[in-house]
C-alpha cells in the first residue's frame, strides 16, 4: 500500500494555537500523559460526534489550558498516517486564535506555557512541526500529509494540493 494513500474515514482531530503580544508569543502545552506524552504541542484532540471541528478546538483548548478562545481562524489541516498503528491515523484541523477568556491553568494532561516565537522548543516537539509550524507563524495556510513509524519518527511528508 502506498503510504501516502489515506482511508477516507480518518479520525477527525484538532490543534489550536493561541497568539499574544502581536503574535510574538505562542501558547504551547507540554503533554504529560497519553498520545504524544513528553512533547510540546498546541492544545487539541478528538472531535466528538455532536460537535464541529471548531467547537472541538475550543473545547479542547479550554479543557487543556483554561483558556476559551473567543474566535478561531481555520488555517488548514494536517493528515497523519501511522502504517504500523492505523488506529492513530487522523486528519487534524489547525486553528489559531488571538482572543480568549479565562486564566491559564495547568491540568492533569497538559502544562501550558507562553513561548516566544523565536524560542519554540522544536527539539521537544513532533518532527513534523519543524516543517509546517513556521508557515503557520508566517500567516500561511497549511496542508500536509505525514507518515510516522510506531515510535513517532517521521518517515515522509508531502504537501496536499487544493486541486
Amino acid at each position: 500500500m502506498d503510504p501516502l494513500v489515506f482511508r477516507d474515514n480518518l479520525k477527525s482531530t484538532t490543534l489550536c494555537f493561541l497568539f499574544s503580544e502581536n503574535d510574538r508569543k505562542i501558547l504551547l502545552a507540554f503533554k504529560k500523559r497519553g498520545f504524544g506524552a513528553g512533547k510540546w504541542n498546541g492544545s487539541g484532540g478528538k472531535v466528538e460526534s455532536n460537535e464541529s471541528v471548531e467547537e472541538a478546538a475550543r473545547r479542547e483548548c479550554l479543557e487543556e489550558t483554561g483558556l476559551d478562545p473567543v474566535s478561531l481562524e481555520n488555517r488548514g489541516f494536517l493528515e497523519f498516517r501511522f502504517p504500523d498503528k492505523p488506529e492513530w491515523d487522523q486528519r487534524c484541523s489547525v486553528f489559531v486564535g488571538r482572543e480568549w477568556l479565562g486564566e491559564l491553568t495547568e491540568t492533569e494532561e497538559m502544562r501550558p506555557v507562553w513561548w516566544d516565537v523565536e524560542s519554540i522548543p522544536f527539539d521537544f516537539m513532533w518532527d513534523d512541526d519543524r516543517i509546517w509550524l513556521p508557515e503557520l507563524l508566517a500567516g500561511q495556510r497549511v496542508q500536509y500529509r505525514f507518515t510516522f513509524d510506531s515510535d513517532g519518527k517521521m518517515l515522509e511528508h508531502a504537501v496536499i494540493s487544493d486541486s
